[in-house]
């Protein structure tokens, strides 16, 4: 059967204006990083991108060298975004990046012009589309000037590949002088994905600040810690997590005991919250108003489902957060 989006996904997703922009990202995007590669199943991956779109998800998030195998995420979304969203392009946000190891030789990855610009080319044609919304900078490379890399950026929107830049990865300071850059060559910064979660608290000491002063959009990934922030891990290791699996960038020995008994603490407080703890460990996130959206991935439709319903409760009383600061300070 053709796929018909549901004419009632606009009615309850949350949109957030992206920094000082024009652009307004869903509360709550889709990343591909996991579960989207030609190892994973086809009929599931098709299954969560329309319900996805159907909750009013409108904006995708890959890589080049999302799978696995490296490029296979953003051949299988071109595939199905040709079936069943070939329609409603101009409805979707589709962002792409390029940063780490995609061929072999000295142009296959970090941050120079020629990497940047042949590594888009190649995402296009994987994904059979003119442009991407956004294009990132996928991680910080001391070796290469920054003024190349942002220079590159710029070129790219001019060239008409990308609508949107942004960075991912960078530290407070460098995000600063990369967007000073940016505005300078009159291409500003629209966002940046940095890895946040309860458990990793980085961007806190200074990069929400930046961004904040420079009205540019925050989008963290990886919210949920790689699974940890949910009931998975409650009782060991379960066989289809992603600790268990060995293309995983989740290992075991991160599932120590310690971190086992922060997750049962927080689940508690999740359960008095009427909320499952991945949806809370989200709602912890958006409860910033510096945050734009958080990504997340999921292996099966129920977990989308799942975590929408973060949306339904993003408040948090003084003494749930004192709480929750001192389990993730034990």
């Amino acid at each position: 059967m053709n796929y018909q989006p549901s004419p009632q996904r606009y009615a309850s997703m949350e949109y957030r204006r992206c920094g000082r922009s024009g652009i307004k990202l869903p509360a709550v995007s889709l990343g591909l990083w996991h579960n989207f590669g030609h190892v994973d199943t086809y009929k599931n991956y098709r299954q969560i991108l329309r319900m996805a779109f159907d909750a009013g998800i409108t904006h995708f998030d890959l890589a080049n060298n999302y799978g696995p195998p490296p490029g296979s995420a953003e051949e299988n979304f071109g595939k199905i975004l040709k079936k069943d969203f070939a329609g409603y392009r101009d409805e979707l946000i589709i962002s792409s990046k390029a940063g780490y190891l995609m061929w072999p030789g000295p142009y296959g990855e970090w941050g120079s012009k020629k990497y940047l610009v042949s590594s888009l080319d190649q995402s296009l044609k994987r994904m059979k589309l003119d442009y991407v919304d956004i294009f990132y900078h996928h991680r910080p490379d001391s070796d290469t000037p920054l003024e190349e890399t942002m220079t590159a950026l710029d070129l790219i929107v001019r060239q008409g590949k990308a609508l949107y830049v942004g960075i991912s990865n960078y530290g407070a300071e460098e995000a600063r002088k990369a967007i000073g850059i940016l505005k300078q060559l009159g291409t500003p910064c629209l966002i940046h994905q940095p890895k946040y979660s309860m458990f990793v608290r980085w961007v806190e000491d200074g990069l929400l600040n930046v961004l904040e002063e420079e009205g540019v959009g925050c989008i963290p990934f990886s919210p949920l810690a790689q699974g940890l922030l949910t009931n998975k891990y409650l009782n060991g290791i379960p066989s289809d997590s992603r600790a268990a699996k060995p293309h995983g960038f989740l290992k075991e020995e991160e599932v120590s005991e310690h971190r086992v008994e922060q997750i049962k603490k927080l689940n508690t407080i999740a359960e008095q919250r009427e909320q499952t703890l991945a949806q809370m460990a989200l709602s912890w996130i958006l409860k910033d108003d510096r945050i734009t959206s958080v990504l997340i991935g999921v292996s099966k439709p129920e977990q989308l489902t799942d975590s929408l319903q973060c949306l339904n409760n993003k408040k948090f009383s003084g003494e749930e957060l004192a709480e929750i600061e001192t389990i993730l300070h034990s």
